[in-house]
């Protein structure tokens, strides 16, 4: 068995090589200078633990990892576009060093990429590979239209972030998981608790993130916290404050959601703790996680081959930054 930082450390080494070709150097040239910026690698090292956790790693597992590591950059890239973000992991974005245009064709040709390197698996569960790699791909593109719609909208129910955020970003957590475990010959049981497993662990992720860009030290959280409250974006926070707050309370909330003042990170900071809502985030953060440890616990293997996953779930939720 692999300790989590063991298989980022594997897979790294497999994967930070050039994955294109020179020329067209317009094109190839930004899409190594993406994969370049790095990032955790969750997604992928999630295809390995998938594997391990009932048998010893097979090449296959690698090329998953690459091909869902490949197309998460996809996403990024085009979301980067969508959102006007000119950061990435503290890089510029694609279509801010270069152009949009560009940075739709990155998109495109990492996507093209993904698919060639799951064209390599040689497992007799490729179908149900492409089949849940396919609808997983659809239901990310589905979480990221909702996301942009739910930024033009008055109010947005608890029932409805959640749906968008698990299809933009649980689904893919879960989905490397279940991939992984296909490749190491898991039962159908095994692989729909797993899946649930990295379902709520995903959700329980986009909980803390929405709390460290609320309450996160700066120091420790490499900016200042707020950014959120300043793009009045709607998160689990928000939503819930806007739910329990008192008449005054929301009133304020709903005033302070229509201005640029200086000082309105903090006062809405300070209607969040007045409703209790950092404790509330907490709380909301421990339920999706004894979910996913329920989850976890009904999967038939031994303990000791659960370890990793339960390494890397406490990594994802003690993280700082």
């Amino acid at each position: 068995m692999h300790s989590f930082q063991e298989l980022v450390l594997s897979f790294n080494k497999g994967f930070d090589t050039n994955h294109f070709p020179v020329s067209p150097a317009s094109l190839y040239e930004p899409s190594e200078y993406f994969l370049n910026i790095g990032g955790k690698r969750i997604r992928p090292v999630l295809c390995l633990l998938g594997n391990e956790l009932f048998n010893d790693i097979h090449e296959d597992a690698y090329h998953l990892a690459h091909a869902v590591e490949l197309f998460h950059n996809f996403s990024l890239v085009h979301d980067d576009i969508m959102d006007d973000a000119s950061l990435r992991r503290g890089k510029a974005t694609v279509h801010t060093k270069y152009d949009s245009n560009t940075a739709i064709l990155v998109g495109d040709v990492m996507l093209v990429r993904a698919y060639e390197h799951l064209q390599k698996i040689k497992s007799s569960h490729l179908s149900k590979i492409l089949e849940l790699f396919n609808t997983t791909a659809k239901e990310v593109c589905e979480g990221q239209q909702l996301d942009m719609d739910y930024s033009k909208m008055d109010k947005v129910t608890m029932d409805e972030y959640i749906h968008m955020i698990t299809l933009k970003t649980s689904v893919l957590l879960a989905a490397s998981l279940e991939m992984g475990a296909i490749i190491g010959g898991a039962s159908t049981s095994n692989c729909k608790h797993l899946y649930e497993f990295g379902k709520n662990i995903g959700i329980a992720f986009q909980v803390q993130d929405d709390y460290l860009d609320a309450f996160g030290d700066a120091a420790l959280f490499g900016k200042e916290p707020g950014g959120d409250i300043k793009q009045n974006k709607k998160t689990f926070l928000l939503i819930h404050a806007l739910e329990v707050a008192n008449p005054t309370q929301k009133l304020a909330l709903e005033n302070l959601l229509n201005v640029d003042a200086e000082d309105k990170v903090e006062k809405v900071l300070a209607i969040f703790k007045e409703c209790e809502i950092d404790t509330w985030a907490e709380n909301n953060k421990a339920k999706y996680l004894k979910k996913a440890f329920e989850h976890l616990e009904a999967i038939a293997v031994t303990s000791e081959r659960k370890k990793p996953l339960i390494e890397l779930a406490n990594y994802l939720m003690n993280r700082n930054q």
